[in-house]
């Protein structure tokens, strides 16, 4: 007999079920604390101790009671399970996102939006404008924000925007475009003009203006600099917010993650997801980390209280079968990004610069290893101990290997301080990393949380990266295969918006180190030295390993019996298909504690 794959476990998304997909079967065998949700005829590849691949796996009341042999699970049969005939798919733990900012992609998929893409200045007008033509009304004061613009892959190579580039648009509207790296922004001159930024205006601590030759402003702005124009954008009101959790928990359960960790969490996005959990929309497990400013780092203990202010306000528990928010990390910026123009990664060594303009240009090192690291080395070591003793955990974001450094420091005097105990702090990015630096990973049981999609040759890596690095550093950019090697246990996190959120390609530019088929000639080789990962540690990284990340490993990351049932079924078995087709991989199904989340039509 035939049943709604739906009745009693999907969520009410009105989501379309996998008719003449998969094969639902309810059975006649009656037996004691039978099933409620099982899969048979499948690859089930648990992430367990051994990576054993078995056949099936029963669900009851949000849990795993049985992974095993399709024989085996026959005594889990009773004539209420829903059996899910999988014809050979693969079924897998639930990915965990341990690095993204969830509210802010949901956002960027209602705002104008240039969608990474390769674009001359022609076509970025043109996109813009068409923006403020279906938005009119909004003339002459209210700001357009724009969003995922691409900066490090203009057209033609090396092109450097301004203001010039908005200042020529019909409108008399303030203009913010924001690079989808998130350290850069781009304003037009009536935005400048509302800032009141001119010749004389310094730069802020951790932030630049970009000016030109005169001294004049040119519209750029890097890290903290954007702030001198950001403020001045009215915020999202909360409903504004609502609506973009909403549109990021729909994304993330198509791609298939039943977990994440929002690595910059304000207030408003706490309180906007905790609306959507109140409401009974959370599709996700929801980690926090609340970002804390470097000028709040010299009184850690007023930090400590606001952390503990915000955790009694919205952590909803230990993890539980439902999901739900938990409030338990802090969030740091050591640095900004190492590729041009911004330069705002923190090194050990100088950045490479030309000695003259192209074509007579000579790359040699400069006097320039980017600004000093955001948290002052006494007050970050400070900063991590008194979080910890408070049960927080760090999380920072590094992107220079002098960032890097400084940030491992921190965790030596921290692991110094407070020995044996399980705080597990996570480093973000980790872009270039000093060698002598590898081991300590392991060492101090930092997490390298990684972001795959760019360890390939793209413009970000090339043309904004290669040149400014220097031959010998550049071998060793995104070096997630020389950290595994030296035994860090690295975590994913794909720092959604900065790119769009594809977990499965990030997958397979992790393992080849490769862009897609279709990339231009100039990046179509692997990149650097590194080896990259191997399919299954890739994985491990995007399941087990994230869930340690998060205090979750016991409970989420594989499937066995006891652990909740986080999982999801894919298209393809991305074990055995070609490297450069997982990055095809769609998922058919996402449960979440034994609910489902998705179904593909």
């Amino acid at each position: 007999m035939r049943i709604n794959f739906r009745a009693r476990h999907a969520f009410t998304l009105g989501c379309a079920c996998w008719m003449g997909s998969l094969t639902l079967v309810s059975h006649d065998a009656a037996v004691a604390a039978s099933a409620d949700l099982a899969y048979r005829n499948g690859h089930v590849y648990t992430v367990d101790a051994k990576d054993s691949v078995q056949q099936a796996l029963a669900i009851l009341n949000g849990r795993i009671v049985y992974v095993g042999s399709d024989v085996g699970l026959d005594a889990y049969l009773g004539p209420r399970t829903q059996v899910v005939d999988l014809r050979g798919r693969m079924v897998m733990p639930g990915l965990v996102d341990g690095h993204m900012h969830p509210m802010m992609g949901g956002a960027s998929l209602l705002k104008c939006n240039l969608h990474y893409e390769r674009l001359t200045i022609e076509q970025m007008q043109a996109r813009i404008q068409t923006c403020l033509d279906q938005s009119r009304d909004r003339e002459p004061d209210g700001w357009l924000e724009v969003v995922n613009w691409f900066q490090e892959a203009m057209l033609p190579p090396g092109t450097v925007t301004t203001r010039a580039a908005l200042d020529a648009l019909k409108t008399r509207r303030p203009i913010f475009v924001r690079s989808s790296f998130g350290h850069t922004g781009l304003i037009n001159s009536r935005a400048i003009q509302l800032a009141e930024i001119g010749k004389g205006t310094a730069d802020p601590p951790h932030g630049h203006i970009g000016r030109d030759s005169a001294g004049v402003p040119t519209g750029l702005l890097d890290d903290a600099a954007q702030r001198l124009a950001d403020h001045l954008i009215p915020p999202a009101l909360p409903a504004d917010n609502v609506r973009s959790v909403k549109a990021a928990l729909e994304a993330a359960r198509q791609q298939g993650i039943t977990s994440f960790l929002d690595a910059k969490a304000a207030d408003a996005t706490l309180a906007a997801f905790a609306t959507v959990a109140h409401q009974g929309g959370l599709t996700a497990r929801a980690h926090f980390a609340v970002l804390v400013e470097p000028a709040e780092g010299a009184d850690p203990q007023k930090v400590v209280s606001r952390l503990i202010t915000l955790r009694q306000r919205y952590d909803q528990g230990p993890v539980a079968v439902r999901p739900a928010m938990t409030v338990r990390n802090m969030k740091l910026f050591l640095d900004g990004v190492i590729s041009a123009p911004a330069l705002s990664g923190a090194m050990l060594e100088p950045y490479w610069l030309p000695s003259d303009t192209a074509p007579n240009a000579v790359w040699q090192p400069s006097q320039n290893r980017g600004p000093a690291v955001y948290f002052a080395a006494p007050a970050l070591k400070a900063l991590l101990i008194a979080v910890s003793r408070a049960g927080f955990e760090a999380h920072m974001h590094a992107d220079g290997d002098r960032a890097v450094r400084e940030g491992l420091d921190a965790v030596a005097a921290l692991r110094s301080e407070l020995p044996g105990h399980d705080i597990r702090i996570g480093i973000a990015h980790d872009e270039i990393v000093d060698p002598a630096d590898f081991p300590r990973f392991k060492q101090l049981n930092v997490i390298p949380v990684l972001s795959f999609q760019w360890e390939k040759r793209a413009p970000d890596t090339v043309d904004n990266l290669e040149q400014y690095l220097g031959p010998d550093r550049y071998k060793l950019v995104e070096p997630a295969g020389f950290l595994a090697d030296a035994g860090a246990r690295i975590a994913y996190g794909s720092d959604w918006p900065v790119d769009t959120l594809d977990e499965w390609l990030a997958l397979k530019v992790g393992i080849t180190r490769t862009d897609v088929p279709t990339a231009a000639a100039a990046y179509r080789e692997r990149l650097g030295k590194d080896k990259g990962l191997s399919r299954r540690q890739a994985l491990r990284a995007i399941t087990l390993n994230s869930s340690y990340e998060l205090h979750q490993d016991t409970e989420t990351g594989s499937l066995e019996t006891g652990k909740l049932a986080d999982l999801i079924v894919l298209d393809r078995n991305v074990l055995e298909i070609p490297e450069d087709q997982i990055a095809n991989t769609k998922v058919m199904q996402t449960v979440v504690g034994g609910r489902i989340v998705y179904s593909a039509d």
